[in-house]
């Protein structure tokens, strides 16, 4: 098995938490990982991305040029990353903020997620990432909600262990999007 994405948006997306929840989970379930953040020095507002290789094997560099897949969470990103998935790949786009042609891809499929419309569903717009990687996990097989959810308690700082109920949610929210959008 092997599976890796490049994770991008604006700073306070919470595209570097999606990562390090990715990749949390994924070394619990076992698997070897890397996890490599990137971001501008105005963080909140400025762009900000990760690299999240999961594999069976060891992983001999978080350096991704043609990724498995992309979560792109705003224009900016989907302009940069989108073209760079591989042919057979998947790009998450958050078509909350972006919109169909606004950039190109060659990937095979590209599912469009609602990230603040699910969010808000689930009762906070601040979730969208969850939703995000809900979907991602959802489209993919990589890893299960339920190993997410475990992983959070671990990836998130203690002060926010309460949200956790909500976050689950909404990675759930995002899996369950994905899953219809395949049956339809």
């Amino acid at each position: 098995m092997y599976f890796d994405t490049i994770i991008a948006g604006f700073g306070g997306q919470g595209v570097l938490l999606m990562g390090n929840v990715l990749a949390y989970a994924a070394m619990q379930a076992g698997k070897q990982v890397t996890y490599m953040p990137v971001y501008g020095v105005e963080m909140r507002g400025g762009t900000a991305n990760c690299t999240v290789v999961i594999s069976d094997r060891p992983v001999g560099s978080p350096i991704i040029h043609e990724p498995v897949s992309a979560v792109v969470m705003n224009r900016p990103s989907a302009e940069k990353f989108g073209p760079m998935v591989k042919k057979k790949g998947q790009v998450f786009v958050n078509a909350s903020l972006v919109k169909a042609g606004q950039f190109e891809t060659r990937a095979k499929r590209v599912s469009w997620v609602p990230t603040l419309e699910l969010a808000n569903e689930v009762g906070n717009s601040r979730l969208a990432n969850m939703v995000m990687l809900g979907a991602v996990v959802g489209g993919s097989g990589v890893l299960t909600v339920q190993q997410l959810a475990e992983a959070l308690t671990g990836a998130l700082d203690p002060r926010y262990h309460k949200m956790i109920p909500a976050n689950v949610q909404a990675l759930e929210a995002g899996a369950r999007f994905v899953r219809e959008q395949k049956a339809a």
